[in-house]
């Protein structure tokens, strides 16, 4: 993916922190572009990674992320309505995945992240928390939801620096 980086400069985000990154180096809560593949109709899919806790030493408890996921899904259906294609938790239980088509631009990315966490702050429940909607729907916590999207956004100042600085 490294070589997708010569496109960064149109879009403002750092080469150093795309592709395969050491997770040892990295201070979360961030948001980086991760990857992009562009198609060969001059379409554009972007994966971005929601990093919400820190690699090695935190994770979010099932509840948590599986509740996250619904939430993040409603928000980016509503605030990335043209652009939006998935999002999904990793398998370290550490962040998401989000993926866009056509839409990598770091101030609507983020804007649309933001609004999704202050939803969550005003929410009385967890979006498709219900059998028709969710195969686990007893399995969620708009509490824990609300303490991770609190810690987010007291944290937005530094979602962009990817990487913990140098003493």
């Amino acid at each position: 993916m490294r070589d997708s980086a010569q496109y960064l400069d149109i879009d403002d985000w750092s080469s150093d922190a795309m592709g395969e990154i050491d997770h040892r180096l990295v201070k979360a809560p961030y948001v980086r572009l991760s990857a992009f593949k562009k198609g060969i109709r001059s379409d554009a899919v972007y994966v971005f990674d929601l990093r919400v806790t820190q690699p090695g030493q935190n994770f979010m408890t099932t509840e948590l992320i599986h509740s996250m996921e619904h939430f993040l899904l409603y928000g980016f259906r509503e605030h990335l309505p043209h652009s939006f294609v998935s999002v999904a938790p990793m398998g370290c239980q550490t962040g998401f995945y989000l993926v866009t088509l056509n839409e990598s631009g770091k101030e609507t990315i983020c804007n649309a992240y933001k609004n999704a966490l202050e939803y969550i702050l005003r929410a009385s429940s967890v979006p498709y928390a219900n059998p028709r909607d969710c195969g686990q729907s007893v399995h969620h916590s708009l509490a824990q939801c609300q303490n991770i999207a609190w810690y987010l956004l007291d944290n937005q100042a530094g979602w962009l620096d990817v990487f913990e600085q140098a003493a």
